[in-house]
């Protein structure tokens, strides 16, 4: 299998910081001919380039750290430039009390662990990839906070006053929001249900709020989903979420080479987990956890609405399989499926 090693003359390793970015240039043998710490404003993104072509090595490759975030600008910038870049995962460094840690050695250590792959991994797009990234990241971290709203909400109204408690523990949902976050001040009422009643208020206005935000962001990610991928959403159980994490993960036609490379990506590979005359193999804890997650949840769903996948899943039950091994065959064979979907939408 050929190595990264026998077809580069150069490796500019990158560690990428929020206000400096370290570059080292190494040969195929390993050899560090130089480092250079440089600002990550245009002008220092400028230097570091201007340091990758100061060697005559024309079969060159720029090894990053984090393209997605703190490398992001230097990705672009380089990518603009005509570039080679590769996206590498945080290199293993060595415990502190046997090795020493610093931006240049971890920019060396990017560089050699690239020199031993055969497979790296490109970065991913910007355009319209980012734009459905940014929308789903904010609308994740709103449906959190009202999900901590809500729990607050309910555990005030259980503490509450007898007054205030027997008013509002009967009621659910909308309702239940409508009336705490309409609840009025009055004269004459105690320091603790004035102060009980004023958390339930603003509580509430806090959940409806966050929640109108949060659909009209999954409006505009469907939006941009229809005119990403609009198939995607004809798949069972793919909603315009899913259909938008499935999109994000995968980026543009080519950065993942094959679907068993997207399964590896996602999580749902499986492994060995063999002993004497049992033959299993066990769920897979690494890769995108969020790509896991919603390849789990468009299972669910289809376990839930699919004919097809609920005949499956008795079928496999009358083997002796468990519930938690189904899912795990269900998630492999539903990843196959929609990476030769997205390739297939690509090419279309």
């Amino acid at each position: 299998m050929a190595m990264l090693a026998d077809s580069v003359d150069l490796v500019i390793g990158v560690d990428t910081h929020k206000e400096t970015h370290t570059a080292a240039l190494v040969s195929p043998t390993g050899a560090v001919l130089g480092t250079l710490t440089s600002s990550t404003d245009r002008a220092g993104l400028a230097r570091l380039l201007a340091f990758g072509r100061s060697q005559s090595a024309e079969r060159r490759l720029w090894v990053l750290e984090g393209t997605g975030s703190y490398g992001a600008g230097l990705t672009t910038f380089l990518m603009t430039a005509g570039e080679p870049v590769a996206e590498i995962d945080r290199p293993r460094r060595p415990a502190r009390r046997h090795g020493a840690k610093s931006d240049p050695l971890d920019a060396i250590r990017a560089a050699r662990e690239a020199l031993g792959r055969d497979q790296l991994g490109s970065p991913r797009r910007r355009g319209d990839r980012e734009a459905l990234r940014v929308l789903v990241v904010t609308r994740e971290a709103l449906v959190g906070e009202r999900r901590r709203a809500l729990n607050q909400l309910h555990a005030l109204i259980v503490s509450a006053p007898d007054e205030l408690r027997v008013r509002l523990r009967p009621l659910q949902g909308r309702t239940l929001l409508s009336r705490c976050a309409g609840l009025r001040e009055a004269s004459g009422r105690t320091p603790e249900l004035e102060a009980t009643s004023r958390a339930v208020r603003l509580t509430a206005r806090r959940i409806l709020r966050v929640t109108a935000e949060a659909d009209e962001l999954e409006a505009s990610v469907r939006s941009l989903v229809c005119a990403m991928a609009p198939a995607l959403l004809v798949e069972r159980g793919v909603g315009p979420i899913s259909a938008a994490w499935l999109l994000v993960a995968w980026s543009h036609p080519g950065r993942i080479r094959s679907e068993a490379a997207f399964a590896l990506l996602a999580g749902v590979a499986p492994i060995p987990a063999s002993s004497g005359q049992t033959v299993r193999h066990r769920l897979n804890r690494s890769g995108d956890r969020i790509l896991n997650r919603t390849l789990h949840t468009i299972v669910v769903s289809r376990l839930r609405y699919d004919p097809a996948t609920q005949a499956y899943a008795v079928g496999r039950r009358s083997e002796g399989r468990t519930d938690r091994e189904i899912i795990r065959c269900l998630k492999r064979y539903v990843a196959r499926g929609l990476y030769r979907q997205l390739e297939r939408l690509a090419t279309t």
